[in-house]
């Protein structure tokens, strides 16, 4: 019998493999969110086989890769990579290339810290439901900073943020902050530069924090693909309520360069707001500090680059940083520390 086929990193080639001693597969192929040029495996002795090029002259500009295989039709895990990482859409398995390390605060372990949830029930998109999150021992009364995230359960579950936050507080790198993670329900419709989602975070969901949580700062607001768009489009439209905006992957879509997302059934509403805000002169008094995270093998990384320049030419206090990862929650993650450490430290050292 064949030896079993197992994927791994080669020099400049991630050699992909599938065992199929009894030739039971039609087709095989790799689905990644990536341009990878062709996907297609080719039979091999005792299975199917992938070589995919990286680096040297065919740089994906990647230092990991998340992937399925495609079996007759069928997405399914690499049986022959014991290396799995969980998504929003299900698991999915991912390789480390030789230039990738990841970020030190995951080995740190802080107290789990506390939580309370919460409910919005009149808002203009109707309920909100939310999340607080405090380091272990803080007083409920204690004004701290606040840090606020669209799309809460997952950027914490998959994107780790209470952890990066309680990991950089325990080792004095950040102050002591609450955390808010909303949580997105409808969320195409809510994020597509919504202005009924816009009146709801300014005139209700911030005053009810505020309330609750008391601050001696303004928040920070974040968000990732079109979570990043609801946060430029809340501090475009109402400037002054927010100190910063930690922007990951913004779907800052424009007909010449997303063609592909022309389908999206809040295409208009997207590229309206784009367009206004690239077509505008200067920033309105009061935009955020603006902190840009992207991954340098995504599909947005055109649009993100357009979005920095146009808000540093009208003004905008705006910081770039990437990562060679594509659209994925684990480069959402690694771009926490230094992106926000240091935005949270500029804007809430201004106080």
């Amino acid at each position: 019998m064949p030896p079993l086929l197992t994927t791994s990193v080669e020099e400049q080639t991630i050699a992909f493999r599938l065992a199929d001693p009894d030739d039971t597969r039609a087709s095989v192929s790799l689905w990644c969110d990536l341009d990878v040029g062709d996907p297609k495996f080719s039979q091999v002795p005792g299975g199917w086989a992938l070589d995919l090029p990286y680096g040297g002259p065919r740089d994906l500009a990647i230092d990991r890769i998340e992937y399925l295989f495609d079996v007759d039709g069928a997405l399914g895990l690499d049986p022959g990579n014991p290396l799995v990482v969980p998504g929003a859409f299900g698991d999915h398995s991912w390789l480390p290339l030789p230039g990738y390390s990841p970020p030190s605060w995951l080995d740190v372990h802080p107290a789990l810290g506390e939580r309370a949830s919460a409910t919005l029930e009149d808002t203009p998109v109707g309920q909100v439901d939310l999340e607080v999150w405090a380091p272990a021992g803080v007083d409920g009364g204690e004004p701290l900073p606040l840090l606020i995230t669209h799309d809460g359960p997952e950027m914490d579950s998959l994107g780790g943020l209470t952890h990066y936050v309680g990991a950089m507080v325990e080792s004095g790198a950040l102050p002591p902050m609450r955390v808010a993670l909303l949580s997105p329900g409808d969320r195409n419709k809510r994020y597509a530069a919504n202005p009924a989602y816009a009146t709801t975070l300014v005139d209700h969901v911030v005053p009810m924090l505020a309330e609750a949580c008391p601050s001696p700062v303004l928040p920070v607001l974040m968000g990732q693909s079109l979570g990043a768009l609801a946060a430029l489009h809340a501090s475009w439209t109402a400037p002054g309520v927010f100190a910063g905006l930690f922007l990951q992957s913004g779907s800052f879509f424009t007909p010449e360069l997303d063609a592909q997302e022309s389908g999206f059934e809040f295409w208009s509403e997207v590229t309206g707001f784009v367009a206004t805000v690239l077509g505008a002169k200067r920033a309105a008094p009061g935009v955020a500090t603006i902190a840009f995270g992207c991954g340098s093998a995504e599909e947005n990384l055109a649009n993100n680059r357009l979005m920095a320049a146009q808000l540093r030419h009208t003004g905008a206090d705006v910081s770039w940083h990437e990562v060679r990862d594509g659209h994925t929650w684990t480069c959402w993650r690694d771009q926490l520390d230094p992106a926000l450490t240091e935005l949270l430290m500029k804007v809430w050292a201004r106080r």
